[in-house]
Formats: C-alpha cells, structure tokens, sequence
C-alpha cells in the first residue's frame, strides 16, 4: 500500500507541475532589467520580452530599475512572489557586484534561480591612436617604461569592465591608473578625446569606435577570436587562461515552481534557435547560449569566485 501511495503522490506532483507549465503564463509578465536603457541587459531584456510575449501569447513588457551596480533591480526580482511573473534579464555584472557589495540583502546564489544564459559577447582592448602601441606587447612595455603615467577609463568602479581591466593589469604587472566613469559611453567619449589612453569595452560600444577610426583594438578578451573584429588577438593568447565576457543571462526568484523554470528556459532556447535573433547577436558581436538552469548556476557560481579573487588580490573597492 505504501508503494501505491508513494506512486500516487509522485504522479500528482507531475500532473499539477505539467499543468503549472500548461496555464504559465497567465497575466502580464514583468522583466526587471536592473541598467539602464540602450544598455547591453536592456537590448537582450527587450529582445527575449518581445519574443516571449509572441510564442507565449501574454505581455512581457520590461522594467529598468537601474542603481547601485545592478544590485536594486537584482534584489527586487529576489524578494517578489516566486511566481514567474517578476524576471530578471541581467548581465555579468551581478557576478562583479556580489563581490564588491560585502552588505547585500540578498544572496543571488540562493535569492535567486537561474533560467538560462542568453548570450556572451567578449570585451575589446582600446587604446587611443595618440598611444605609441600597435599591440599588447607594445602596450606592456610602454606602461613599465612609465609606470603610473597612463590611464585607463571604465564605465565605472566595479563594472565588468573595470574588473577586466584589473585582471590584465594584474597578469601584466603593469602600473595604471583607474578612472571610473558615469557610463560606457562616457567612457567611450573619454577615449576618443584622448582623455584617456585606454579601456577595456564590449564589443557593442567599441565597434563603433575601432569602425570611425577613433580607437585601435589590441586584443580580445574571449578564449577565441571574434568574427567582429578579424584579425585581433586574444589576451588568451598573452595570457594563458585569460577570459572576460559581458554574458547575460534570465533569473527568476528562488522557490519559483521547476515546471515555470523549465517552460522559460525551452521558450528561451527556441528564441535562440530564430534566425532574426542568431542575426541580431551576430551583429552585436554575441553569440547566443541557451544553456540550462544548472549549467547556468555553476557558470555564475565560477564567475563569482573568479571575480573575487581578483578584487582579493587588487585590494578594489568602490570608489
């Protein structure tokens, strides 16, 4: 009799998950994106949003809640109702930010439950056309003939940018400035005036840079080059191991039924599969992921580790 009950139990769990599934989602979904607008989160947000509401057949409309590193729009997602109707479409800055933010209200590795990895898009070393280096190893050297006379901008202390930044500044033993921005595009601004002689950028601002001839591109921080930018080396390939991405990716809050985690992630991973978004990344210089909520879960968990001993070993701190 116990194993009829146990059976009985077990069938009824799948049948109400299955039909979770089935009836999600019934009202309008939010999408909290915790940047700005234009920004990378907010162009993958918008994108997944607009495909969502079309394959699913209710509103995903998206929300900016941008502030403190991302963290404000991140603690809104882990402290609404576990119900699949609050989202978080961030970026790897919710990585970075954990490792800064030593007083957070919420743990993003508990508070939070991954859905998918949507895209990844390497990062660019810039250098202003003023700067006497035409690659990585001229850039090294010319910082250790003058150390603490170049500068390099960020969009801001404890951006993914920043950290990349760090992270070559650390395998080079090189002496560098930081200054921290309001924004990557001001970021951006700087470089081209010659403000700044140097920063690390996604591919998405530093195209248009590198294209007007306002910026020369020295390397790449993926593992392999980048189809955008032929011809340009990896910092991989300077520094074994080297590897930093913008990556975004979909949360919902913990405890959030499985079969609504489930039923995401496959509306996710068809998305990824059209041929108008594999084009729209392809022009950003994305390429799109789709991996499951486990695989997604041990890639932020590594990312935050990663992340952490490097602001460890730079002694980093917002400024």
């Amino acid at each position: 009799m116990r194993i009829i009950a146990i059976t009985v139990v077990l069938a009824c769990a799948c049948f109400s998950g299955a039909a979770i599934a089935q009836s999600y989602p019934a009202k309008t979904v939010r999408v909290i994106v915790p940047t700005g607008p234009s920004g990378g989160a907010d162009l993958q947000g918008r994108l997944m949003a607009k495909r969502l509401s079309e394959s699913m057949g209710q509103a995903f409309f998206v929300e900016n809640r941008p502030g403190a590193s991302g963290t404000i729009g991140a603690e809104i997602v882990s402290k609404a109702a576990p119900d699949g109707y609050t989202l978080l479409v961030t970026s790897s800055l919710i990585a970075v930010s954990t490792t800064f933010y030593k007083k957070l209200t919420f743990d993003p590795l508990k508070d939070l439950a991954p859905v998918s990895l949507i895209a990844s898009a390497p990062q660019a070393l810039l250098v202003h056309p003023s700067v006497p280096a035409k690659s990585v190893k001229d850039l090294v050297a010319l910082a250790k003939r003058q150390p603490g006379k170049l500068n390099a901008g960020s969009s801001g202390s404890g951006s993914i940018n920043h950290i990349a930044f760090e992270m070559m500044r650390q395998a080079a033993g090189i002496d560098v400035a930081h200054i921290p921005y309001k924004s990557g595009a001001a970021a951006g601004q700087a470089l081209m005036s010659g403000e700044i002689d140097m920063m690390i950028s996604g591919t998405v601002q530093a195209l248009p840079i590198v294209r007007a001839g306002r910026g020369r591109a020295l390397a790449v921080t993926s593992p392999k080059p980048s189809s955008v930018l032929p011809g340009v080396p990896t910092l991989d390939s300077f520094y074994p191991g080297f590897a930093s991405a913008n990556w975004y990716g979909m949360f919902a809050p913990a405890a959030t039924p499985p079969a609504i985690i489930s039923r995401l992630h496959s509306e996710i991973v068809a998305a990824l599969k059209t041929q108008e978004i594999r084009d729209f990344m392809a022009g950003e210089g994305a390429e799109p992921v789709g991996n499951t909520p486990q695989e997604f879960a041990a890639h932020l968990r590594s990312e935050i580790d990663r992340y952490t001993k490097v602001v460890k070993a730079g002694n980093l701190k917002i400024d």
